[in-house]
């Protein structure tokens, strides 16, 4: 059986609760926390049902595993995850920025890049089950809390996944070095799904040709490619300067 873990801070736990509250065993919260952020991440919790439990700062700090814990720190089911692309999609409230990862496979690569994504605002993380590092606990640890706060979905067919998408109104973009755009020539104000590849391989021949168009990133030194999370800063950042945020 899966272990629980921990989560704590008061952005964590509320991406949580407003992301995957089904995955959240217990809420623990120090006892002398009645401000108003206290009162309004209590609220949500009850408006979800979960458990809420008035804790001493000793046990706080070992269950979070440091003393910056901000007060809260919630009890996560592993087994239960948000699986389901059209459960972030129906829930949007703004255009889409997706980001999927094609062959990731060094877990400190795929922990950089949640961290980037949760930077920049992405509302989840597309990877394929088969040829991809997974979410492990290095991964988890290198993403310093994003691993908690950006919905990682893993799916069997990731051209699969991609059309879905366009099916939905999102427009794929390839990050590809051979591209005859960069990235500040295309339009990413609406709907975007930018779609990477692992430093050196790039993207796998069917994942190329399923975007809807590619873009580059233009190199000024000797250097071919970036590693896949500064890559992905630029991309999605982009996209951010784009809609004015």
């Amino acid at each position: 059986m899966a272990e629980s873990r921990f989560i704590h801070g008061f952005h964590a736990v509320a991406a949580k609760l407003r992301v995957d509250p089904e995955s959240i065993l217990e809420i623990h919260v120090a006892a002398q926390r009645g401000d108003a952020r206290a009162r309004d991440l209590l609220a949500k919790a009850e408006a979800a049902k979960v458990r809420i439990i008035p804790t001493d700062a000793a046990r706080l700090d070992g269950m979070a595993g440091t003393h910056r814990h901000q007060g809260v720190v919630a009890k996560i089911d592993p087994r239960h995850k948000v699986l389901h692309l059209s459960d972030i999609l129906e829930d949007l409230t703004e255009n889409a920025l997706i980001l999927v990862l094609d062959g990731i496979t060094d877990p400190h690569n795929l922990g950089a890049c949640l961290r980037v994504a949760d930077a920049a605002g992405v509302h989840a993380v597309i990877a394929p089950k088969d040829r991809a590092v997974g979410l492990n606990a290095t991964a988890i640890k290198v993403a310093s809390g994003a691993a908690d706060t950006v919905p990682y979905i893993v799916v069997t067919n990731l051209a699969r996944t991609l059309r879905e998408l366009q099916d939905a109104g999102v427009w794929c973009i390839g990050a590809a070095g051979e591209a005859t755009k960069t990235v500040y020539e295309i339009d990413q104000k609406g709907p975007v799904a930018w779609v990477l590849g692992a430093e050196g391989d790039g993207l796998r021949r069917l994942t190329r040709e399923t975007c809807d168009e590619l873009a580059k990133i233009p190199m000024h030194g000797s250097v071919e490619s970036l590693n896949v999370s500064v890559a992905s800063g630029i991309c999605l950042f982009e996209a951010r300067r784009q809609r004015g945020a």
